[in-house]
């Protein structure tokens, strides 16, 4: 699928989110490409309910309240999301930057705005010789379409939150085995008490071990062999979920030939504008004298990296600063 917009931002967390408002003001289109399946960045993923202070005019606010608010103040400006998916690679085509993400989209975009935080947050993947093969046919780090497991042998590795939030939700609908190297969870405990309940109930199996070898042809899985204290065993399935969590890492980033230090991405602080022109970085990735990684610190980048882009954007146009007290055409779009 092909779309075209003015701007891509990559990261949908405080600052990514701040930044379709900040580029809307200035009549910008944004599309947002997040490697996780909601919007929200850190906030949402690591702290929802950790309290912020430091956030103007706001005494208190939680991860998730704060990403709520922000998708609020953004929601005006229409922005796009292409959640579950990275910004794979990037082309220069005369006055756009072609943007292919990991799904196979494409989005032709004037300027690109990278605020991925510390990086992309990545699935932990088994130390499987083969996995590749299986991945996005019958391996998947998380759950876009249930329908396709019904009825069908699911293998669930795990012992966190996500592996055994899914084993309770597919065993309605599948054969659920939940595999864990222990009979102890690192999940909430009502999560616990139900496993336990639908493993007793025989609605799932739970066998204590790890996976050591895939088996199957053209990607789709047939049973797999794992290992629990020097004795092998396998299991006929036919997809595995593996929930290991999540890393950071910058990804194929890395790769689009920007100045960076220590994985940070040097930029001005002008208008936080990379080493390749029309690609900024805003937020905890990018690096620069004095810096300080804070949310607020990204909202100021963010507004002065979309006064560069409305150049680029409309090169022909001047930009007449306005304040968002005097703006009427913001005050229609905002329904005041």
């Amino acid at each position: 699928m092909s779309h075209k917009t003015d701007v891509v931002i990559i990261g949908a967390g405080p600052v990514g989110l701040f930044a379709i408002f900040e580029l809307g003001l200035l009549n910008l289109n944004t599309h947002v490409i997040d490697n996780l399946d909601k919007i929200g960045g850190q906030c949402a993923e690591l702290y929802p309910e950790k309290p912020i202070y430091d956030i103007p005019s706001r005494s208190r606010v939680n991860g998730q309240e704060l990403a709520d608010e922000l998708m609020l103040q953004a929601k005006p400006f229409n922005p796009v999301f292409h959640l579950n998916q990275q910004a794979d690679s990037i082309i220069k085509l005369d006055d756009y930057w072609r943007v292919k993400t990991s799904s196979n989209e494409t989005i032709l975009a004037k300027c690109i705005v990278i605020a991925a935080g510390a990086g992309s947050f990545v699935p932990r993947k088994p130390p499987l010789e083969n996995i590749k093969e299986y991945e996005n046919k019958s391996i998947f780090y998380s759950v876009r379409n249930k329908s396709i497991f019904k009825n069908k042998n699911i293998l669930i590795t795990g012992g966190g939150d996500s592996a055994l939030d899914w084993t309770i939700d597919l065993a309605s609908i599948a054969n659920v085995t939940l595999m864990h190297r222990r009979r102890e969870f690192r999940a909430a405990p009502d999560s616990v008490s139900k496993i336990l309940d639908l493993e007793k109930s025989n609605k799932i199996k739970f066998v204590i071990g790890q996976v050591s070898q895939l088996k199957g042809s053209n990607g789709m899985l047939e049973k797999v062999e794992y290992k629990f204290e020097e004795k092998f065993s396998s299991l006929e399935i036919d997809y595995l979920l593996p929930f290991f969590g999540l890393k950071m890492e910058l990804g194929p980033i890395s790769e689009w030939g920007l100045n960076l230090n220590e994985n940070l991405i040097k930029v001005d602080t002008e208008k936080f504008e990379t080493s390749v022109p029309s690609i900024f970085a805003i937020g905890d990735i990018n690096s620069y004298p004095g810096k300080l990684k804070l949310i607020l610190s990204g909202f100021h980048e963010a507004a002065l990296m979309a006064q560069k882009c409305f150049s680029y954007c409309y090169p022909d146009k001047k930009n007449v600063f306005r304040y968002t007290t005097s703006s009427k055409e913001l005050h229609k779009k905002l329904g005041v």
